[in-house]
């Protein structure tokens, strides 16, 4: 049967692409992504000619069938997103799931993500830790920081710069001003900046500093960490 390839992009600096993962975009009948303009740079950068078809959030459930109709067909398909690895806060679950179910092989081609780029120079503990990604925008959010707020492992969160301060001063409700945290955005780019201290401290920081720009990763202490 045909391969369906996860395959890891930089969420950043181009040359945190592995050998291996361009190799398998070369060799693939097709690369799945969520972008073509961004995806096409990545290709142009390192001579990467296979064709591009749009797979993205918006039409996820909708290119299913066709993604499946061509492994069907013994093609191997590539999915990519514009950063970081597949099916994590990004397409993918859906059509791994579904080349499995369809009597496929899915295959991970590993690479840069930002959870785990954000959480090893954090000074967190990672033996164990929460990945929550987004949080919900309205329904159930309130619920999810309650949450947050009593885990007793570390907690990683993906935000965009423009909600950081917001999400900030619902933590601090939550779960008070000393609760240690670091923030890191731009991760692996050239105005990398990665702060750690209390929500109390980063969020007057952020405040007085305005919105930020780039990604945000947060990781959050566990409720009973201290150092």
């Amino acid at each position: 049967m045909s391969k369906l390839y996860l395959v890891a992009t930089p969420i950043g600096n181009l040359g945190d692409f592995s050998t291996r993962a361009a190799e398998v975009l070369k060799q693939v009948a097709r690369i799945a992504c969520e972008d073509t303009r961004t995806s096409s740079r990545l290709m142009g950068h390192y001579g990467i000619d296979t064709p591009l078809f749009p797979f993205h959030q918006h039409n996820e459930h909708r290119k299913i069938n066709d993604l499946i109709s061509m492994l069907d067909r013994g093609e191997d398909i590539a999915l990519i997103t514009d950063a970081g690895m597949p099916g994590l806060s990004d397409p993918g679950f859906l059509a791994a799931r579904a080349a499995w179910q369809s009597g496929h092989t899915v295959c991970t081609i590993p690479g840069a993500d930002a959870c785990s780029t954000a959480l090893a120079c954090s000074g967190l503990p990672s033996d164990r830790y929460l990945f929550e990604g987004f949080l919900p925008h309205k329904k159930g959010r309130q619920t999810r920081l309650r949450e947050i707020a009593e885990h007793e492992v570390t907690t990683v969160l993906f935000e965009s710069p423009k909600r950081l301060n917001r999400l900030l001063g619902e933590l601090i409700e939550h779960t008070g001003e000393a609760r240690l945290v670091c923030i890191a955005r731009e991760l692996t780019k050239l105005h990398e900046e990665v702060q750690r201290g209390s929500l109390g401290e980063l969020a007057a920081h952020w405040k007085e500093r305005g919105e930020p720009k780039g990604e945000i990763v947060l990781i959050i202490a566990a409720k009973s960490y201290t150092e």
